[in-house]
């Protein structure tokens, strides 16, 4: 087989954001466009020649043929072995463990996470280290600096190889091995938790629902808690796959998982209800009648996470996203062990997790894990609240209800205003970034500033200072707003307005949650007057 040098132009727009590059499919299938940017990916490593590549996505449109394309660019580059999950599918936190496992270089995800598939919508590659987590800014950036002004891409002239039964076949001198994705992780989980105590609560009555939203979790959620947990046949709901995620937005969130949250609200509730997104590393926690936001989620696994046998021996530390709410700060102070915010972006856990620093990482957006991948990961969030619900033998609610009496309540919300015109987005930040300095002291109703500023994280280990990581304004007495650009989307920006309040009264513990923050809701439209830049007068999303 011939290795062929394809000459090429540099796209301008292929610069990675906190979770690798994400386009639209057609954006993707301009000519060379995955090319470049895998060749890109390469052309920024070195020392791989020989080595390992993990490979796999979500299973969305388009999936299987860019796996095709970075075989055959792999090959040509010089890779020893690839490493693909059967029919192009693994979920992000399983190839992260792949990674660590099998000592991989690092690995190539396919994937734009909780964003919709299909031929219009959203496609993204992410590549992962050594370490199983997303590449840092030093990498992304090498990437994008090579992507402007790249020339060419090295392909192997060979013919699609099978992936979609399991075994090995060569492509050129590499080896291509086509793998079970679901078998590593599972065997991972059961290492982790006290699977017999989850199967005595199932077995006990009790009940649960996990939609899998056509996503990648479905196989991984069908064979661990159907098969080996021994949940009944259809607790996994929406267990299938499918490039389009069944026509469906495949984010768990209270907009997108509508139907699961109306069940668990409903007099027909099972006893626990969870969901996980288009890469399996998100979660949706509910029990009946009460929705776990994902920061109290974090709080509460953290809390009770020494249930669990793979955390039996306590916790380094805690790491949580800027935005996501300070409940885990309690948790932490309670333990005795740090506490770390870091700017929106897994790869930000990496060095902490690296160092032996934390054990268990969260953000606001639904991610959740621990030191046992470099990723964020749905499934071990919901494996790790049925280890607490077999060891405790209490309702989500009561749990939940007896976290806030020890820790206080921290009321909390995500407004998002999506495919905002970029330049209108950018301008807000801007001006709101001019009158930070002004903020202290100004009152807005019963709401005095205390406090705001411009992010900047200083990283511990590796020293790294990161700027411009989304706005705080801290009042007098606990609550706050953040304001944020995300870089997550496909087409025009979007901004989020997260808020939060803290309340020590377990009398003022089962308020409405945006009731609880109309006051701050108000101040922070004060604050940065959306609807004057944008034109929105409302959120398009309400979390």
């Amino acid at each position: 087989m011939t290795v062929l040098t394809i000459a090429t132009k540099p796209y301008d727009d292929q610069k990675p954001g906190t979770s690798g590059l994400r386009k639209k499919v057609p954006v993707f299938q301009q000519p060379n466009y995955a090319e470049n940017f895998i060749q890109s990916v390469f052309d920024s490593l070195e020392g791989f020649q020989g080595k390992t590549l993990v490979l796999g996505g979500d299973g969305r449109y388009y999936n299987r043929e860019v796996i095709q394309k970075v075989l055959k660019i792999a090959a040509a580059n010089g890779f020893g072995r690839v490493m693909v999950g059967r029919g192009g599918i693994l979920s992000t936190p399983a190839a992260s463990h792949l990674i660590r496992k099998y000592e991989a270089f690092g690995g190539l995800i396919l994937s734009a996470s909780h964003n919709p598939g299909g031929p219009k919508e959203d496609f993204g590659i992410k590549y992962n280290i050594g370490n199983g987590g997303p590449a840092p800014e030093k990498i992304t950036e090498a990437i994008f600096a090579r992507s402007k002004v790249i020339d060419r891409y090295l392909i192997l002239d060979a013919g699609d190889a099978d992936i979609d039964e399991i075994g090995e076949k060569k492509l050129g001198n590499m080896t291509v091995e086509v793998i079970d994705p679901v078998a590593d992780y599972a065997e991972m989980m059961e290492q982790l938790f006290d699977f017999e105590a989850i199967r005595v609560l199932l077995e006990s009555g009790f009940a649960l629902r996990f939609d899998a939203m056509h996503a990648v979790t479905g196989p991984y959620a069908k064979e661990i808690f159907e098969r080996r947990l021994g949940a009944p046949e259809g607790s996994v709901v929406n267990s299938v796959p499918l490039p389009d995620f069944g026509g469906h937005h495949p984010d768990p969130n209270l907009v997108y998982a509508k139907d699961l949250y109306d069940l668990m609200m409903s007099d027909k509730a099972p006893d626990f209800g969870a969901a996980s997104d288009g890469d399996g590393d998100r979660n949706l926690i509910i029990g009946r009648g009460l929705f776990i936001t994902p920061s109290d989620s974090l709080a509460m696994l953290a809390a009770n996470a020494h249930l669990a046998p793979g955390y039996r021996q306590g916790l380094k530390g805690i790491a949580r996203s800027m935005p996501t709410s300070g409940a885990a700060d309690r948790v932490a102070e309670k333990l005795g062990i740090g506490i770390y915010e870091t700017p929106t972006g897994w790869k930000f856990f990496g060095n902490l997790l690296d160092a032996d620093m934390a054990t268990i990482c969260g953000e606001e957006s639904a991610g959740t894990g621990s030191n046992h991948v470099r990723e964020k990961d749905g499934l071990w969030a919901v494996l790790l609240w049925l280890n607490i619900l077999a060891a405790r033998r209490e309702s989500v609610k009561d749990i939940a209800v007896k976290h806030w009496q020890t820790y206080g309540r921290n009321y909390y919300s995500r407004h998002d205003y999506e495919e905002v015109e970029t330049n209108a987005a950018n301008r807000l930040m801007t001006d709101l970034r001019d009158k930070l300095a002004s903020l202290p002291g100004t009152s807005f109703g019963n709401l005095t500033v205390a406090k705001a500023d411009d992010f900047a994280y200083h990283d511990p280990v590796d020293h790294s200072v990161s700027e411009h990581q989304g706005i705080r304004v801290l009042f007098e007495g606990g609550s706050r707003v953040v304001f944020r650009l995300s870089g997550t989307g496909t087409s025009g920006a979007t901004i989020r307005v997260y808020i939060e309040r803290f309340e020590p009264d377990p009398a003022r513990h089962d308020l409405d949650t945006q009731e609880a923050l109309a006051d701050l809701i108000r101040a922070a439209h004060e604050i940065a007057p959306i609807k004057a830049y944008t034109g929105r007068d409302r959120p398009s999303v309400i979390t």
